[in-house]
């Protein structure tokens, strides 16, 4: 059977016709679909999926942001410790912080008269507005939801790179093996933990590609624990306390609602 000859006018729209639906494929709900077929057809599970990170917004700090250390219920520390950040405690007595001037490059701030000399800076208003916003904090990044990732490596990511995203873990998290965070400058993390989150000694978290420990939110409501010598970047917002084993270190802060314990440590807010 002869063919009849398409004319030019046909052949042009036919072209427009294709190319509006490469266009349409490049949405973000058709490009979802393509992720979900992929899913489906490979047997990927949720987790393992890109993560829609470009809309995840970081967390607002507040006054919270400016401190280095900021805690309830006191600070103790085995000396000699290297703090670079503000250091602050409330609605506990300036006593129960426990760090030394010559540790701090920084202010201290206490509720009283009672904290460190001659250094410490008397501000209850201060700590209190700071206090709030590290409680309201908390309250946002745990209140997160549609994680990317949920209960990746069931609760344990020795060895992982964690891509931007939202991640979230129903039990505890621990880190026995090195843990890479890989991303841009201007990427966002938020890692849920409902149970505890414990780093093992000499393990250490390593930042590629431009990601930053200030765009990184630990939201943890059990205990945290980091082995000796282990190195962490991020905020901590803890609902709990957190502990730092001797010589470990962070590039971040460390936010609690009760105590933080020092052993020796590096602490350098981003």
């Amino acid at each position: 059977m002869k063919l009849k000859k398409v004319s030019p006018i046909i052949a042009m729209l036919m072209v427009v016709l294709v190319s509006g639906c490469n266009k349409d494929l490049g949405n973000g709900s058709s490009d979802m679909s393509l992720k979900s077929a992929a899913v489906i057809s490979s047997g990927l599970k949720s987790a393992e999926l890109p993560s829609n990170s470009g809309s995840l917004a970081g967390v607002n700090l507040g006054v919270a942001g400016d401190f280095a250390i900021l805690s309830k219920t006191g600070v103790t520390d085995v000396y000699k410790s290297a703090i670079t950040g503000d250091v602050g405690s409330s609605p506990i007595t300036g006593a129960a912080v426990l760090v030394r001037c010559s540790e701090v490059v920084g202010t201290i701030y206490t509720v009283d008269a009672a904290g460190p000399l001659p250094c410490r800076v008397t501000n209850a208003t201060r700590l209190g507005t700071a206090v709030l916003d590290m409680q309201a904090a908390y309250t946002d990044a745990a209140g997160r939801v549609n994680p990317d990732f949920l209960n990746l490596g069931a609760g344990n990511i020795g060895g992982k790179t964690l891509t931007a995203g939202l991640y979230k873990w129903s039990t505890s998290l621990i880190i026995p093996t090195d843990v890479t965070i890989s991303g841009s400058p201007t990427d966002v993390w938020i890692f849920q933990i409902a149970g505890t989150f414990k780093m093992s000694s000499a393990v250490r978290i390593t930042l590629e590609g431009g990601a930053q420990a200030k765009n990184i939110y630990w939201v943890v409501a059990g205990a945290v624990t980091f082995g000796t010598t282990s190195h962490f970047e991020g905020n901590i917002l803890g609902q709990t306390g957190i502990n730092l084993q001797t010589g470990a270190s962070i590039n971040g802060r460390m936010l609690a609602q009760t105590a933080v314990t020092l052993q020796m440590n590096t602490v350098v807010m981003p």
